[in-house]
């Protein structure tokens, strides 16, 4: 069972033992559906900028920001909810869309590598955007997020969510063709 894995297991493993776990046709049934909600949930976290980087803020918790027309919160919610919130309020259509956008030549570059380059390239795009286009603090030390900022997130968000989609499609086929 990969949840009872060492304590020190990065997510990166954690894939890996789940897709193995998913895989092996001796697996429990429930333990094989537990490993697939973890995969799921550690696919999509794995593509969440905040998840992959921190500025010593708890990955962005520890960050307080605001933005025209959405609530006042801390920076990894805004990542995790509001930004995802922002493509629309019904979600068939909003994953209808996300799937449409993507070409094949994106799914053929998307579906290259492992899951610790994929963390990689999230890390970047964190300290380079996530963090490094917030603004400069208020005095009071939150961030008031620009509309230059919310253009960036809502187009490295749906980017994200589907990368995210094409990579745990990658997954799961592979671990569940070994499966038969």
């Amino acid at each position: 069972m990969a949840f009872n894995g060492p304590a020190n297991d990065c997510i990166i493993d954690k894939i890996d033992e789940f897709a193995a776990e998913l895989s092996n046709p001796a697996t429990d049934p429930e333990e094989r559906v537990v490993a697939l909600k973890f995969l799921l949930h550690f696919l999509g976290d794995l593509h969440q900028p905040l998840h992959a980087a921190d500025d010593n803020d708890r990955g962005g918790n520890d960050k307080q920001v605001s933005a025209p027309n959405m609530r006042a919160g801390n920076l990894h919610h805004y990542w995790d909810t509001e930004f995802v919130v922002a493509l629309g309020p019904d979600p068939r259509r909003v994953a209808a869309d996300l799937i449409e956008s993507i070409s094949e030549d994106q799914a053929k570059e998307w579906a290259k590598g492992p899951p610790a380059s994929w963390a990689q390239e999230t890390f970047v795009i964190a300290r380079d955007h996530a963090y490094g286009e917030l603004p400069a603090p208020d005095g009071r030390g939150r961030f008031h997020l620009t509309n230059d900022y919310l253009d960036m997130a809502a187009e490295i968000g749906p980017a994200q969510l589907s990368k995210a989609g094409v990579r745990l499609a990658l997954v799961l086929n592979t671990a569940l063709a070994g499966s038969r």
